[in-house]
């Protein structure tokens, strides 16, 4: 069998050795004698699956003591409602950056439960770019600032972390989580789907600093309370535990690899490469701002948009898949999440030549 180059933007492409671990422990996880899907989860085999998770991707993030680390139902879509009905603490209001459809996602939840307050936007240039951070408007009596770090379906991508003087700070990775360093002590709180690059759908992960836990918004669920998931060690009721496994058989991989510092010099390569072949063309154009450029997500259109079909169709015959644009923004869009093997960027980027020269 031959795997395909999947640029899909999530669920998204996952490293093959992972696949090929899982499907070998698929009936007996490690001489368990069952698979890791029809384990108890309060079982000592599937205890040590998620010790061993949270270990490493502590060890990756270089994550401090004093946060929590809880791997959560709901998706980073359940975050939107869990950070504000955890962080407001007697705060009617919390800062938002809006940079794209993602950003516009998570403020539409929070204005649920507070008053948000848009510090920024990009939404006058059909968020291209990313504000520059001393114009935003920071009220400093609210209760955190939330930004979304990676926008996969715009392809705009903070190249840093904002300073917020001393506002607690709060962002959504679900895109770019584990591509590129952080310092994560900047952060009250870190959240991220794992279905692009941390394993399947169906599980987040969530990183939270210990003062800000314990005081909910009146009348929020158990099952919405970071401190009683950090008491029960995320597992307050049945977690996705074969998510959690593959997410942690990911996380086991990304150090084999070198880590985060090493996987992140080959997205910044493999970024490159693309960008390259799209700003070298006169047949090929990517809109965003160039200090704002995703790492992640490449959107990028054709001169004649008639011909997208064929380059879709094309581009699969040589096994390139899942290339089509967000529908709210159309052309095309590589998702090059750290699974992404070299040589599927090599592949795109020779073929993209191949058509330009056949249909120019």
């Amino acid at each position: 069998m031959t795997r395909l180059f999947n640029f899909s933007a999530g669920p998204a492409g996952m490293p093959e050795p992972v696949l090929e671990t899982a499907r070998d422990e698929m009936l007996d996880w490690q001489g368990a004698g069952m698979s890791v899907m029809e384990m108890s989860h309060r079982g000592k085999d599937f205890i040590s699956i998620a010790e061993k998770a949270e270990a490493d991707v502590r060890e990756l993030l270089n994550i401090p003591n004093n946060y929590k680390v809880l791997f959560l139902q709901g998706g980073a879509t359940g975050q939107f409602s869990m950070v504000p009905m955890n962080l407001l603490r007697g705060k009617t209001s919390a800062c938002y950056v809006n940079t794209g459809a993602w950003s516009k996602k998570a403020i539409s939840e929070a204005k649920i439960h507070c008053d948000v307050k848009v510090s920024a936007t990009s939404e006058a240039d059909k968020f291209m770019s990313i504000p520059q951070v001393n114009t935003w408007d920071i009220d400093e009596n609210s209760a955190y600032l939330h930004y979304t770090s990676n926008e996969t379906i715009g392809g705009v991508e903070f190249q840093s972390i904002p300073d917020v003087g001393g506002l607690t700070l709060v962002a959504d990775m679900s895109s770019n989580i584990l591509s590129r360093e952080i310092d994560v002590s900047k952060f009250g709180v870190i959240y991220a789907g794992g279905q692009k690059n941390m394993g399947p759908s169906g599980i987040a992960l969530t990183i939270v600093r210990e003062d800000l836990m314990g005081e909910v918004v009146k009348g929020t669920p158990s099952i919405f309370d970071y401190q009683k998931n950090a008491d029960a060690g995320s597992m307050l009721n049945t977690p996705p535990t074969y998510s959690w496994y593959l997410m942690g058989l990911v996380f086991d991989w990304l150090k084999g690899q070198g880590g985060v510092a090493s996987i992140e010099q080959r997205n910044i390569r493999q970024a490159t490469k693309l960008y390259s072949a799209i700003d070298g063309s006169d047949f090929y154009s990517n809109p965003v701002e160039v200090s704002s450029r995703s790492r992640m997500n490449i959107p990028f259109t054709l001169a004649n948009s008639e011909l997208d079909g064929l380059f879709l169709a094309e581009a699969k015959k040589v096994g390139l898949v899942t290339l089509k644009g967000h529908r709210s923004v159309g052309g095309m869009r590589a998702s090059i999440y750290n699974a992404m093997p070299e040589e599927g960027v090599d592949n795109l980027v020779s073929f993209m030549a191949d058509f330009e020269k056949n249909n120019a």
